[in-house]
């Protein structure tokens, strides 16, 4: 599902300065173009990787073209072109490039003035890949299940709800008391753990349904299910449903210190994810992490026979992959898995690129 809203969030922030971004060395790609045409499907991520070995730096390299309007979104049709300045390679646009067929059957390539949407700018990263976990997922704490207000009921009895039913929430704190908005019906389920420390890092909460309040008397709360993708049951939470889109500009870039974390959740897959899977990892805001940070994924070695002294011993670790953080909460963070070489498992590693910090 591709959500336009998210679309619309994601633009490509290049205007970075070069003395706040990671000082590792830019390394042009093996066969790598001296030209590309943007093409619609593109994302930041994969025309960076068409130059350089590692994406996320692009914005090191980028030359801002002060000729044409706001350079800091690109778009269909737009030329991306390598250069060299004092010998370091440059990036830069040439902003719409008209297609003219000649009459030996030759494509000519010519610049164009148009006007264009800012929506239409190409997303950082794949929005359909993540668009249901900015809308649909939260990480809260026990206290906040516990405060958050609960369903006790609905009409004629049942216990099963959906869409246009009308059900009832006890709030025994009345936070909410005189507001007029929608609100999410969450499932919370799954324990966040920490592997190696065991601290209880949060909770997931799961939106399964969209509600409106209708009445609010005492601690009773009246609401009309406006959506829902599952049943709607008793003990059900209710949250309430910020806004919550990616930042609008959203820049690659390795954490600001060296993170060392490890992945602790899967969703929708059992042994195994790749590239576009989305994981949870075991650090957050209080480790530094923030949107647009890029993190190396390690797999570990494998554990072999030696045949020569009898035991085992454990392979080294390999690169396995990269990820970019999209969501952060305060103890754990959910990433978009950009690139796999192999697969990557539960409790691989997710560190600061090497040479970042």
């Amino acid at each position: 599902m591709m959500m336009k809203s998210v679309q619309r969030a994601f633009t490509v922030g290049l205007m970075l300065s070069v003395a706040t971004l990671a000082s590792a060395a830019v390394t042009l790609k093996d066969g790598h173009p001296s030209k590309y045409y943007v093409k619609n499907g593109d994302t930041l991520w994969d025309i960076s990787g068409r130059f350089l070995e590692e994406p996320w730096q692009w914005p090191e390299i980028w030359q801002i073209n002060e000729e044409i309007s706001n350079p800091h979104l690109i778009y269909p049709g737009d030329e991306i072109r390598l250069s060299y300045v004092n010998g370091e390679p440059r990036l830069s646009v040439e902003r719409g490039v008209q297609e003219q067929v000649m009459n030996n059957g030759v494509v000519k390539l010519s610049p164009k003035v148009r006007e264009i949407a800012n929506d239409e700018a190409i997303p950082a990263i794949p929005a359909s890949a993540i668009a249901a976990y900015l809308k649909e997922g939260l990480v809260v704490t026990r206290q906040e299940i516990q405060e958050a207000p609960y369903l006790v009921g609905g009409r004629d009895r049942r216990v099963v709800f959906g869409e246009g039913d009308t059900v009832y929430a006890r709030d025994t704190r009345t936070q909410w008391e005189g507001l007029e908005q929608g609100y999410g019906i969450y499932r919370t389920g799954e324990q966040y753990v920490d592997p190696e420390t065991k601290e209880v890092l949060g909770y997931e909460a799961r939106q399964i349904g969209l509600g409106r309040v209708s009445n609010h008397e005492g601690e009773m709360l009246s609401l009309r299910v406006t959506s829902s993708t599952e049943d709607i049951r008793i003990d059900d939470r209710i949250f309430s449903t910020e806004d919550r889109r990616v930042r609008a500009v959203l820049y690659p870039s390795a954490p600001d210190t060296k993170v060392e974390a490890k992945i602790i959740r899967f969703f929708d897959r059992i042994n195994s994810v790749a590239r576009n899977d989305v994981v949870v990892l075991n650090k957050g805001l209080r480790d530094g992490l923030k949107e647009g940070n890029v993190l190396d994924i390690f797999g570990a070695g494998e554990i072999v026979r030696d045949r020569q002294l009898g035991d085992n011993v454990q392979l080294p670790r390999e690169k396995t992959g990269s990820l970019v953080i999209f969501r952060v909460f305060d103890k754990v963070s959910y990433g978009l898995i950009m690139e796999s070489s192999r697969p990557i498992y539960m409790n691989d590693s997710a560190e600061s690129p090497v040479g970042s910090y």
